[in-house]
């Protein structure tokens, strides 16, 4: 049986380092977004051999895991996942498999399992410099949102997060924003809501990045986001006034242009089956659409 934890605050120097090297490029795996979502999937950790194992309870209330990162060799590793999940008596299942983890089990473990996309987790990846320069026909709607934006807004400024009345700020931003917004009714959004204050409120512990754009002396719009990969960045967070014409575009491209531009590839994370995040995730015409999918043993 798999020792797990539940994951806290003091756990994100041995997550990180359980980390290290990873090359796979699934928000999943960064300690922000396992520590902030736990209210929601209540993910456990343990580290054995050098690799780390997770396992977390998702919406349909069935418990999965997660591929295992480290050293242990994979079919090893992946029996230590299916002996834990046969002495807790629940069924062995995995999620967030992306295609090349799935490349990776059936080189090493061929025949033995079924992988069913789950397109509602899919992650979408941009390329960087599209992020910033927004060129070509198919990104003329965004250039022109920015250039609304600026016109209706000449004092705007963007800002990096970068001391403590900042986020203060945006916390007020954010309940403003979820009082307008229709996440109280929306358990996802809600639960959004909810990881969003946490990565404000642990900020510099979690050594996230951040960016804000204010008009008139106010905060209209912030993003947080992270390292990932070497060559990946991904973005955890993207808040704005809905009614205010280009807000969602402007930090989109400033954040991405002014803390992230070292990286070649972006990632917005998944749309959560969300019909309105889909539409403007897609409207950006993502690079790859990293698909992932639940693993289940062949019968």
């Amino acid at each position: 049986m798999i020792n797990f934890k539940q994951i806290t605050l003091s756990d994100k120097k041995v997550i990180d380092a359980s980390f290290v090297g990873n090359q796979y490029r699934a928000c999943d795996f960064c300690f922000a977004n396992l520590f902030a979502w736990n209210a929601k999937f209540k993910t456990v950790f343990a580290i054995e051999h050098r690799t780390i194992f997770l396992r977390f309870q998702d919406s349909d209330g069935q418990l999965y895991y997660m591929m295992p990162i480290g050293h242990m060799p994979l079919p090893d590793a992946f029996d230590l996942i299916m002996q834990d999940a046969k002495e807790n008596k629940i069924p062995f299942q995995m999620k967030g498999i992306t295609s090349r983890m799935w490349e990776n089990i059936q080189k090493e473990m061929p025949d033995r399992f079924r992988y069913i996309p789950d397109r509602n987790n899919d992650e979408y990846i941009y390329l960087c410099e599209r992020l910033i320069k927004l060129s070509g026909k198919k990104l003329q709607s965004k250039r022109n949102h920015i250039n609304r934006f600026k016109a209706d807004n000449p004092d705007w400024v963007y800002f990096p997060l970068t001391d403590q009345k900042e986020l203060n700020e945006c916390v007020k931003m954010l309940d403003e924003w979820e009082a307008k917004s229709n996440s109280a009714i929306n358990i996802t959004q809600r639960y959004d809501y909810i990881a969003t204050r946490i990565m404000l409120e642990h900020f510099d512990y979690l050594q996230l990045r951040g960016g804000a754009v204010r008009v008139n002396g106010k905060i209209v719009a912030f993003t947080i986001g992270e390292p990932l990969t070497a060559d990946s960045f991904v973005v955890h967070v993207e808040k704005a006034f809905g009614d205010m014409n280009g807000a969602y575009t402007i930090i989109n491209q400033q954040f991405v242009e002014h803390e992230a531009s070292e990286f070649t590839y972006i990632n917005r994370e998944e749309d959560m089956g969300l019909n309105n995040l889909r539409k403007a995730k897609m409207s950006y015409y993502p690079d790859i659409l990293l698909e992932e999918g639940i693993l289940i043993p062949k019968v």
